[in-house]
């Protein structure tokens, strides 16, 4: 499996498993299914709701010789509402508990957003602080600290802007952001954050790489595109004998970010896993890079309700 090298020598396996929108259970199967197929890399969040059941998954691949701790990649991510400094360390051990680890391989800022205490998703503008009130240059700060201590070996972001992680990079004082986890694929093709990562040392990591078609109903618009129906991604699968998403992960792959596909099926994980064979060649990445629309499936607009200090623009320096 290829890899992504980490300022340190540390490599990440570039394809892992996405566990958002994996109910507990069906989680717990997937996890065991992709370390036996040949995975060893796993994605995760607090805010999932499921780290429990990946940590036991773990623990009991581990137990039974399937592959040690050593050899897996896991990482996790900081919700929302523990950006203030003293509440970072108490999120990671609350993860690192359910998960059944000493230490996280990365950890990441879920979103440039910060909420209350105990808020999961926002019901109303009272349940979110402004940037202003809870910088992110002070979560960072704390984040800094869990790589001191050991808690966590890598530390990065997830759905930030060029913007805000240019800013974070230089307010950085010991670690600067080694990741940035954001929504990746055909329709969202992200070129000029793919430049500015790679000029700046940032690794990314794509999200909904197939489109995201599974997540709540309450996400999606009547008349969004259906990215696994996209013509030219079959006609591109039916050339290589392939699936349209072993094309759209062998496409994020072939780009040097590292994909994460969600599935709870056996068939669906495994075939994800293959997609790393699948050789896209230079004609049909040229024809896929026409297929951008700025098609945005995950948009933070659970963010922006009423008078919230999150707008569009703002959230995505649009």
């Amino acid at each position: 499996m290829e890899t992504l090298s980490f300022r340190n020598g540390d490599e990440m396996p570039i394809l892992g498993l996405g566990t958002w929108k994996s109910a507990p259970g069906d989680v717990y199967d997937a996890v065991k299914i992709a370390l036996q197929a040949g995975y060893r890399h796993i994605d995760c969040a607090l805010i999932y709701g499921n780290e429990a059941e990946v940590g036991r998954a773990l623990t009991e691949s581990f137990e039974r010789g399937v592959v040690d701790r050593e050899d897996i990649w896991v990482t996790s991510k900081l919700w929302n509402d523990a950006h203030a400094p003293e509440n970072v360390r108490p999120a990671l051990h609350e993860t690192l508990s359910d998960l059944q680890l000493d230490t996280i391989d990365l950890y990441l800022i879920h979103w440039p957003v910060a909420q209350k205490p105990g808020v999961g998703m926002p019901q109303s503008p009272n349940d979110l602080i402004s940037l202003q009130e809870q910088p992110l240059a002070e979560t960072w700060s704390a984040m800094e600290d869990l790589v001191d201590d050991g808690l966590a070996r890598h530390i990065g972001v997830s759905n930030f802007s060029i913007p805000k992680l240019r800013s974070l990079l230089a307010d950085a004082e010991r670690y600067a952001p080694e990741m940035n986890q954001i929504e990746l694929h055909p329709y969202l093709q992200q070129t000029e954050m793919l430049s500015f990562a790679h000029a700046n040392d940032v690794h990314l990591t794509a999200y909904s790489p197939l489109g995201s078609m599974d997540r709540p109903d309450a996400m999606k618009s009547d008349d969004e595109p259906i990215l696994l129906e996209d013509e030219t991604i079959a006609s591109i699968a039916n050339e290589h004998d392939a699936t349209p998403a072993q094309v759209l992960i062998s496409w994020g792959l072939h780009r040097g970010t590292a994909v994460i596909p969600k599935s709870v099926s056996e068939n669906h994980i495994k075939e994800n896993l293959a997609a790393a064979k699948v050789e896209l060649t230079e004609t049909d990445m040229q024809v896929i890079a026409k297929l951008d629309r700025g098609c945005r499936y995950v948009d933070g607009s659970a963010w922006t309700i009423g008078d919230s200090p999150y707008t569009m623009a703002n959230l995505w320096n649009a």
